[in-house]
């Protein structure tokens, strides 16, 4: 055997034996960029609307506001992905 495919061979161990784990921080990184984004987006919203004060003015989101809304939407699917991915590594 040649030395690049032990090597192969010992990080693919490696990353079997700590699955778990890997996917356990990779579930808290994404939880914690998903919070952040979702707050990020919340400037604006208030309770007032929901007591009769203004109305939710519709319009296109441009700039951060679109790349933001659409890197929320990717985490959120990412996110579900790796716990659906965990419960069904733990069975």
């Amino acid at each position: 055997m040649s030395g690049a495919s032990r090597e192969i061979e010992f990080v693919v161990y490696i990353l079997q034996y700590h699955m778990e784990n890997i996917l356990n921080i990779i579930q808290i990184v994404l939880a914690g960029l998903l919070t952040a984004a979702v707050l990020l987006q919340s400037r604006g919203v208030g309770l007032g609307a929901a007591f009769g004060g203004e109305g939710n003015v519709y319009r296109t989101k441009r700039g951060f506001e679109k790349i933001l809304f659409v890197s929320t939407i990717a985490l959120s699917v990412l996110f579900l992905g790796v716990a659906i991915t965990n419960v069904l590594i733990r069975q």
